[in-house]
């Protein structure tokens, strides 16, 4: 949920979109006010794990939009992610928006947040990940003129605490991050390539510590009435902060989905190969999404991957995933 606040607050600020409620409107400002809460019963692929009743989203967010001109306003936000019992400040920006883009500066996630194709809510666990995709120090720029999109961003030398998307924090080392998209849009077809640099990336990694980081992803959507394709293709290398010990590896998604009316049907499959040994894994998915309102859906969803996990230093297969969630947004 944290990049559909991030997006409907640069939409609010670009003048058009509304973002959830608006609070105020009147001499040239704007305030808007968005959340999300989300609840889940889910089975994950760990043998050692048990089915539990999770928040798997709870998030509440500010934007403001104040008019300088007809051509300039300047934008600020602040969000807050409460998953845990402890809340913590995971956006706090301002910039400038126009017809040129949106230029933040402050806490807020990064151009790559936005990387993936997926359809999965939960169990398309092989892909990509670029580790850490927020920070304290980023400078942000955003371009859609609705047809040709790109953007940039860059966390300078972070020290200070981080939030990653599962809510657990982290401490960030002398962190440096760059990365960008560039996309186009015709009829239903949506091409985009990513690119992601860093040096001492905080967050779930392969490595203890910070890790190093480099990789793309180009990535593909086509809509054709009810129906809808995506496909990705990208390759990630993990160094440890010594550069004693890499990790590689190429990434492989696609997923098709059906609408009928206020219900969806989706189906998934991610590769995960790895370059710097024999074998691979896979995780493949399915869901079913029923729309109850335009800010409350209800879904289900089912997965299995072929990766192994340790439990008591022995290697054991993964369990099957399943996933029931109810996510009302505002």
């Amino acid at each position: 949920m944290k990049k559909s606040l991030l997006a409907l607050a640069v939409l609010t600020a670009a003048g058009s979109a509304n973002a959830g409620i608006n609070l105020y409107d009147a001499n040239g400002v704007k305030v808007d006010l968005s959340g999300a809460v989300e609840v889940q019963y889910r089975e994950d692929y760990e043998p050692q794990n048990d089915a539990e009743l999770r928040i798997d989203d709870a998030d509440l967010a500010l934007t403001t939009t104040v008019a300088i001109s007809e051509q300039l306003n300047v934008v600020a936000g602040t969000a807050f992610a409460y998953e845990d019992t402890t809340v913590t400040n995971d956006e706090l920006w301002a910039g400038f928006s126009g017809d040129f883009g949106t230029l933040t500066f402050g806490r807020q996630y990064m151009i790559s947040d936005d990387s993936g194709i997926g359809k999965d809510y939960e169990l398309g666990s092989e892909g990509i990940d670029f580790v850490q995709t927020n920070g304290n120090e980023v400078i942000k720029y955003v371009y859609d003129n609705g047809t040709f999109y790109a953007g940039a961003s860059h966390d300078m030398k972070d020290s200070g605490q981080i939030v990653d998307s599962n809510g657990v924090t982290h401490q960030d080392r002398d962190t440096r991050i760059t990365d960008a998209r560039v996309g186009y849009r015709f009829g239903g077809l949506d091409a985009r390539a990513y690119y992601y640099t860093a040096d001492n990336a905080a967050g779930v990694s392969f490595f203890k510590g910070v890790t190093d980081v480099e990789g793309y992803n180009l990535e593909a959507e086509y809509a054709f009435g009810q129906f809808g394709l995506a496909a990705s293709f990208g390759q990630v290398e993990y160094k440890d902060s010594f550069g004693t010990d890499k990790l590689r590896g190429n990434v492989y998604q696609l997923a098709a989905s059906y609408t009928m009316e206020k219900t969806t049907f989706a189906l998934g499959y991610n590769n995960y190969d790895r370059r710097d040994e024999k074998g691979d894994n896979y995780a493949v998915y399915a869901n079913v999404t029923q729309q109850l309102h335009s800010n409350v859906k209800v879904y289900g969803e089912i997965g299995n991957t072929d990766a192994k996990f340790l439990e008591k230093g022995e290697s054991r297969n993964s369990d099957f995933g399943y996933v029931a969630g109810l996510e009302v947004t505002f």
